[in-house]
């Protein structure tokens, strides 16, 4: 799915109501009605509903939800702020209709002393301003959003949170930002959407589709998507019949270290597990016995040294490689990552210490692969590219940073996101907050090198291991809780995911597809 800024999703609407074709107070009361739809599910009628529109159209928007939800028999107060005079034309429209309703004239806010009472068992519905808004609220509108926000009333805001721009929000004022939380917006999710620093404005957000144009979509242009399910069965290789363990790559992973031992088995583990036909783990001499009772499936490359990564083994069978997992910051570790560098001439996943190392030796960067997959989680992405004040900010460096060394970077968080060499960036829709856990990112990290080893592209490969990682998260957490999820319990229903994106024929139609009648 793509994700659009606020202006070209203004031009996918006008496109709509053109070619569709639909009068523009249509497409809102389409609009309306999935905010209503949505409504009547999660609240009922005894709760007392305060509407808050603003001029324009959010606020139509809002007047007509306002409408709808008198005809289901919901307790509506309906509040307007701004001059009658300066309405746009559906915001008039839906204000007229809304009055020609008995006892239904919106309160038009005036000053603060207008505010209405909001109890803790109400619900606010914000409609005060929509994705337009190029500048920090003030006035009355600022001081209503204030008070809404000092209430213990549910919020639920139409489209985006009143206040928020749909892109950088750097300039912006945190204390005029209205706090939803649910934010049900229109057709696709803002970019401001998926940074930490706005949580606290969008609370959870739902995707409504309201039925914009869909060759539109499709012609407008955009950096910025979502990985979703009907993407990745197309992406992931298929097993074939005849198929055996050499068909599928062999993988390296080199991992651990004297008291990291746990890392380099989850990484080998996950990457059994994601298909390779071979998965190698190198790691230090002491650590040889652990990993044979622990993963009897993986092949294990003894370090010289019994402590930590000293010398980079013979490369020349391995499909893909992996560095990183529990390896530590011995200086002998770093200069035998320099060495890889050197040699190396496969796909590489680069993961933890290895990315810690290269931030603590940048002449490392200048030796990086190109084509390498990274996957740092924020902070040692501010190691790698310095600090930043905000996530907005931090995905800048992260697009900036692959097209300088042109690598794919995977900044893990709560919408993961990857940017590619040519700009292009994506989030990840799948994964929950039970992966906050130790070992997770060792667990991605076998993955995607073990769907590298199998012949994908390293962008392919990222995306997938990615949504697959965080679909199995989902999964796990299903059984076990977000509190009790460990990283062990994502490999567990790794499985289960690939057959969640695939719809395997293998499982549900029989080892040869089916008998065809």
């Amino acid at each position: 799915m793509k994700i659009f800024a606020a202006a070209s999703v203004q031009e996918i609407d006008r496109y709509t109501i053109e070619h569709e074709p639909i009068q523009s107070i249509n497409l809102m009361e389409r609009a309306a009605s999935r905010i209503v739809d949505w409504y009547v599910r999660h609240y009922k009628t005894e709760r007392k509903v305060i509407i808050l529109a603003g001029p324009g159209n959010n606020g139509g928007d809002a007047l007509a939800v306002a409408r709808m939800l008198i005809t289901r028999q919901y307790r509506v107060e309906c509040y307007l702020v701004g001059s009658l005079d300066k309405l746009s034309k559906d915001c008039r429209i839906n204000y007229d209709r809304l009055r020609e309703m008995n006892d239904q004239r919106p309160v038009n806010l005036q000053s603060a002393s207008d505010f209405p009472p909001i109890n803790a068992s109400d619900v606010i519905i914000d409609g005060l301003f929509g994705s337009g808004l190029s500048r920090p609220v003030g006035g009355l509108f600022g001081e209503l959003i204030k008070y809404a926000n000092t209430t213990d009333a549910k919020k639920v805001s139409i489209d985006i949170p009143s206040g928020l721009f749909g892109e950088d929000n750097s300039a912006n004022t945190p204390e005029s930002i209205f706090c939803a939380d649910v934010t049900l917006t229109f057709q696709f999710p803002f970019l401001s959407f998926f940074f930490a620093e706005n949580a606290i404005y969008t609370g959870r957000w739902k995707v409504l589709d309201i039925g914009l144009h869909p060759v539109k979509i499709i012609e407008t242009h955009s950096d910025y998507s979502v990985i979703m399910r009907k993407d990745l069965a197309a992406l992931l290789p298929s097993r074939q019949t005849f198929a055996h363990k050499g068909v599928f790559g062999h993988a390296l992973i080199i991992a651990g270290s004297y008291g990291m031992t746990g890392a380099a088995i989850l990484a080998g583990k996950a990457g059994v597990r994601g298909g390779a036909g071979l998965v190698t783990v190198h790691l230090p001499s002491s650590a040889y016995e652990i990993m044979q009772i622990s993963v009897p499936e993986v092949i294990v490359s003894v370090d010289s040294n019994d402590k930590y990564f000293t010398v980079v083994p013979e490369l020349k069978k391995y499909n893909a490689i992996a560095i990183g997992p529990g390896l530590g910051n011995q200086g002998n570790s770093m200069e035998a990552i320099e060495a890889l560098f050197d040699e190396i001439d496969v796909p590489l996943v680069i993961d933890a210490d290895a990315l810690n190392m290269m931030a603590l030796n940048p002449s490392l960067l200048e030796k990086l692969p190109q084509g390498s997959v990274l996957t740092p989680h924020p902070g040692e992405f501010d190691r790698l590219a310095g600090k930043s004040e905000s996530g907005w900010e931090r995905h800048l460096k992260q697009i900036e940073f692959s097209r300088k060394y042109k690598v794919i970077v995977v900044l893990k968080g709560a919408y993961t996101g990857i940017s590619f060499p040519e700009g292009n960036y994506v989030f990840n829709s799948t994964g929950n907050p039970g992966m906050a856990t130790g070992g997770s990112g060792d667990v991605l990290t076998g993955l995607i090198v073990s769907l590298l080893a199998q012949g994908m592209t390293p962008e392919k490969a990222a995306i997938a291991g990615v949504f697959i990682h965080g679909k199995a998260g989902d999964l796990a957490a299903e059984k076990c809780g977000l509190e009790a999820l460990i990283a062990s319990d994502i490999i567990k229903y790794l499985g289960a995911a690939f057959n969640e994106v695939k719809a395997n024929p293998f499982l549900h139609e029989g080892r040869n597809g089916g008998i065809i009648q």
